[in-house]
């Protein structure tokens, strides 16, 4: 090995790759169950071997035994996952909204396969995922997310335990944030719903013997979808600006 790379260079590339690796596996549109485990590799691969020389200042010296070496690599996979989870996190919000927007117009029982879950859920979530990882690469997100991993070695140096505390405050926010983002998302058919739900409770009162179940499920499906597909385009810039705002921070 020395004839082609030097201990201290092997130990730095497979730090890197730990790190870089751990995160990919979970980043957003790259780390997806449809991506096969050796592209995800081989693209981590190839990114510790470009971070290294960007990186390699800030890298602990060779560790002296198997067991500070076990140390070093548990903290750079903690750090990495924690990481991708964060982000993973965020995406979080489309599966809200997509839940929220599904009850509000009776389409929760109609069920796709999501790419982003790996399995079945309602159909509009699926589809705001599908919208979601499209807006990933064509407003060049993923590359913020490369970026992100080189500046996460000025947040949690490696070798170094980060600070659990910190790690698990910024967790809590991004998941309210998170959630709180998926809330928002619906609000349009949220408003339609209680407006619609309010009317139909009075039809209800005033005219008891009409079949107000079976007159108002059609209209609430159309309505309910119409209103969906009139701010499908807001809540794909809302997202993107947030994510892109959230993404920005951890760089």
């Amino acid at each position: 090995m020395e004839h082609y790379a030097l201990a201290a260079q092997v130990f730095g590339v497979g730090l890197v790759f730990t790190r870089v690796g751990a995160l990919v596996m979970l980043l957003p549109g790259i780390g997806e169950a449809a991506v096969p485990p050796r592209i995800r590799l081989a693209l981590a691969l190839v990114l510790a071997l470009v971070m290294y020389p960007i990186v390699r200042a800030g890298l602990p010296p060779v560790p002296d035994t198997l067991a500070a070496l076990a140390g070093h690599i548990g903290i750079e996979l903690a750090v990495g996952l924690g990481l991708g989870a964060l982000l993973r996190m965020f995406l979080g919000a489309l599966a809200v909204a997509g839940e929220i927007v599904s009850l509000q117009t009776t389409l929760s029982f109609a069920q796709t396969t999501n790419p982003l879950q790996a399995q079945p859920t309602a159909s509009v979530s699926s589809f705001l995922a599908i919208l979601g990882l499209t807006l990933v690469f064509v407003t060049d997100l993923h590359q913020m997310f490369i970026s992100a991993i080189v500046h996460s070695y000025g947040l949690f140096p490696a070798g170094r335990t980060p600070r659990i505390d910190d790690f698990a405050g910024v967790a809590i926010r991004a998941f309210a944030e998170a959630f709180t983002l998926g809330l928002q998302l619906s609000a349009p058919v949220m408003v339609f719903a209680l407006v619609f739900n309010t009317a139909l409770g009075l039809v209800a009162r005033i005219m008891p013997q009409f079949q107000v179940f079976f007159a108002a499920q059609p209209l609430n499906l159309m309505l309910g979808l119409s209103v969906f597909a009139l701010s499908v385009g807001a809540m794909g810039l809302v997202w993107t600006d947030r994510f892109r705002a959230f993404v920005e921070r951890l760089a």
